[in-house]
């Protein structure tokens, strides 16, 4: 079993867990110890892990990051009116190589995921999405990615695996298990042209950060169907996380940050939250330990729910065009929104499952303006009839 090969939480995190009240985080979930071990799985829901690997940071890290004091601040916080049962699995060691990181990220992830257990992953850089796509081999289905992030990590085609080129392998690598993928936030200064034009070959969506702030909620449908989502922290502004130098002035603020995380923990597909490319100030400790509430509180509200598979549940709007008819689904109890496609499906095609749109109710209401929306363009693009 790959979990065998994770450290346990250090005696320093559990020291400070010992002084918190009885409703902190560090007093309602279960830890792996040196003493102890790991806890049996059976009927968790989330686990905590770190990853300190750092070798391929496309800007080299002069300190490691310090994921314990992460977790002493995570500790603190009360533990909401959920039911999740949560495990802090504590940290992958780094290998002799650094892909000897990623074939053990890599094997506890896809682990996790087969028992149905969401990994919260806290990773010192980027880079290491990649061996969590790849732990998504053996599903046989295909992968929607969203990364909240100023850059699109492109890189060229030949530059080695980095914090800034991982998307690269990822979209040209065999197996191609990616269907999607989706940025938030990003920052047209940190990105060449070439690479916007790349995301609209590929058909990608990708949501500018002026956008976004004048209106979060259109991240929401975004998040709601993705498999895999990760935060460069680097992507909040550099006040909010204590003015570290690989930060920047602008950015997602604390509230929209917390927020985007909350609407990854509701989204009934996130199989993989990860937080990364964090600094060691005190401000930054904190903000991703409460990224990380806000995403447990997101899974603990979540509420599973499909128009084909309960349609009693939803209202059905259909609108005719000239070579089809577009059909809006809207659940009577979350008041979410999906736009219903037709999948033309082959032999070879994995994305079979994916027949249903999640969208605003701004999409519905342009599409009775004959306003087609982008993103179901897209879609057709890569599959869809």
């Amino acid at each position: 079993m790959a979990l065998e090969f994770l450290l346990p939480v250090s005696d320093k995190v559990l020291a400070h867990s010992a002084l918190l009240p009885e409703q902190a985080i560090g007093n309602k979930i279960k830890v792996h110890t040196q003493k102890s071990g790991i806890p049996p799985l059976d009927g968790v829901q989330l686990v905590f892990l770190g990853v300190h690997e750092s070798r391929n940071a496309f800007e080299k890290k002069p300190y490691r990051l310090a994921i314990d004091a992460i977790r002493i601040q995570w500790y603190k916080l009360m533990f909401g009116n959920w039911n999740s049962a949560v495990v802090d699995l504590g940290d992958v060691p780094e290998g002799a190589e650094v892909s000897d990181t990623y074939y053990v990220l890599n094997q506890v992830v896809s682990e996790l995921v087969t028992k149905g257990i969401v990994p919260i992953i806290v990773g010192a850089t980027q880079d290491i999405t990649y061996p969590i796509y790849r732990s998504f081999d053996l599903s046989g289905k295909m992968v929607n990615m969203v990364s909240v992030d100023s850059r699109f990590d492109f890189g060229s085609q030949d530059e080695l695996i980095s914090s800034h080129s991982y998307m690269s392998k990822i979209i040209t690598e065999k197996p191609n298990n990616l269907f999607n993928f989706s940025n938030l936030g990003y920052q047209s200064y940190f990105n060449a042209q070439e690479a916007m034009d790349l995301m609209d070959r590929l058909f990608f969506d990708a949501y500018r950060l002026g956008s976004l702030t004048k209106d979060l909620s259109v991240a929401e449908p975004v998040l709601r169907g993705a498999h895999i989502v990760g935060v460069d922290a680097r992507a909040v502004r550099a006040s909010e996380m204590g003015g570290g130098s690989d930060f920047s002035p602008n950015g997602f603020d604390g509230r929209e940050i917390c927020t985007l995380s909350r609407y990854a923990g509701l989204s009934d597909t996130v199989t993989v939250f990860g937080i990364f490319e964090s600094d060691n100030h005190p401000q930054s400790t904190q903000m991703v330990a409460q990224m990380i509430w806000y995403f447990m509180e997101g899974y603990g509200f979540r509420h599973p729910e499909s128009p084909l598979e309960s349609p009693d549940n939803f209202i059905k709007y259909t609108l005719p065009f000239e070579d089809r008819d577009l059909v809006f689904y809207k659940s009577q109890f979350t008041q979410r929104w999906w736009v219903g496609v037709s999948f033309l499906e082959t032999e070879d095609n994995k994305a079979a499952a994916t027949a249903l749109l999640p969208c605003t109710e701004q999409d519905y209401l342009a599409a009775c303006n004959h306003n087609i929306p982008e993103r179901w363009f897209k879609a057709q693009k890569k599959g869809f009839i």
